[in-house]
């Protein structure tokens, strides 16, 4: 959401963000979740208590927000009607800046209510509940608002801001997370929530995040990799699974590319843990034929790799990777 009230204003600083240095991957958080599924089910109508019950008996910063975090994601639900709602008013007044404004105001206060009411909300809703009890716990946690990048938005054009969520600073250092894309995701054929916790989002690789998530101000981006909006728009798809199993793309860094027929085509990828290679494998969809295919990887060390596939016939392809029976990036191909 873009303008969301004083509640959700992104205040910047004027000094140098530092980026996280802190792999939470390697840190036991049983305590942090434990203390979180005994409040399970609690109200939200007194914040205060909430985030003392969450927190109290936890000593680390980043395990108290980890907490927060924990309980917010399995509580809070997220609601599909309310987000194809805001999706089709913002896309149909993305050229009316003033009616956009009265949309936000109007809409940030139904969000707001029926977050209250029924724990249900978009992702305003959830990076606003994660910032208030962070704070509430003395944890300095900001708002981001900007574009978000999935299957159904922001792919190529000149994008839509429709996302949002938080920046926190744990031990002197600034972390991105997204709590409303951990919690699930939603089925669009059945129009429903699936309820499925993903703890790639929580304090995630900002270079990896900035795949999908691109803020209105780019500071946000907490990495010193230059990155531009068109760049992001114009970029390959990265899936839930890709922060799943921990999987950057590197190359090619444009989602639609061409090959002549015959030719090999390559990608190379960046994968710090938990390496299994025998589990990649490569999707190419053409129309409705669908063919999988086992490419040859090259190990360039530093947990650099390239996977290479011959393309035989001419025509457009989606190019996905894929890591067992998920997908994890999709490029597209135009083998001339």
């Amino acid at each position: 959401m873009l303008r969301i009230g004083l509640l959700f204003a992104v205040i910047i600083c004027g000094h140098h963000l530092f980026a996280q240095n802190f792999e939470s991957s390697k840190f036991d958080y049983t305590k942090a979740d434990s203390i979180a599924a005994i409040y399970n089910g609690d109200d939200i109508d007194n914040l205060p208590l909430l985030a003392f019950n969450l927190t109290n008996h936890l000593s680390e910063e980043h395990e108290k927000f980890r907490s927060i975090y924990t309980w917010v994601c399995q509580n809070i639900e997220n609601d599909y009607g309310y987000y194809l709602l805001n999706k089709r008013k913002r896309e149909k007044l993305i050229s009316k800046p003033g009616e956009l404004e009265v949309w936000n105001d109007e809409f940030r206060v139904k969000v707001l209510k029926r977050l209250q009411k029924d724990k249900i909300t978009v992702c305003t809703g959830y990076a606003y509940l994660v910032s208030e009890l962070a704070k509430l716990a003395d944890i300095d946690c900001r708002v981001i608002n900007g574009f978000g990048r999935t299957v159904g938005a922001n792919i190529g054009g000149e994008g839509i801001p429709n996302h949002s969520w938080n920046a926190v600073k744990l031990n002197g250092n600034w972390y991105l997370c997204d709590a409303t894309w951990s919690s699930g995701s939603i089925n669009p054929q059945k129009k429903e929530f699936i309820k499925e916790y993903n703890d790639g989002y929580f304090l995630a690789d900002p270079d990896l995040f900035a795949k999908s998530h691109f803020p209105l101000d780019s500071t946000w981006l907490l990495t010193d990799n230059y990155l531009t909006l068109e760049s992001f728009l114009n970029g390959p798809l990265v899936y839930k699974n890709a922060f799943s199993y921990k999987i950057k793309p590197v190359n090619p860094s444009r989602f639609e590319n061409s090959c002549e027929k015959g030719e090999k085509f390559s990608v190379s990828i960046k994968w710090e843990s938990n390496k299994k290679l025998d589990d990649l494998s490569i999707e190419l969809v053409r129309g409705s034929k669908i063919i999988s295919v086992t490419p040859v990887i090259s190990d360039h060390g530093n947990d650099n790799f390239t996977l290479s596939v011959p393309l035989k016939s001419k025509g457009k392809y989606d190019f996905h990777l894929k890591a067992g029976k998920d997908y994890i990036v999709t490029w597209v191909v135009d083998v001339i």
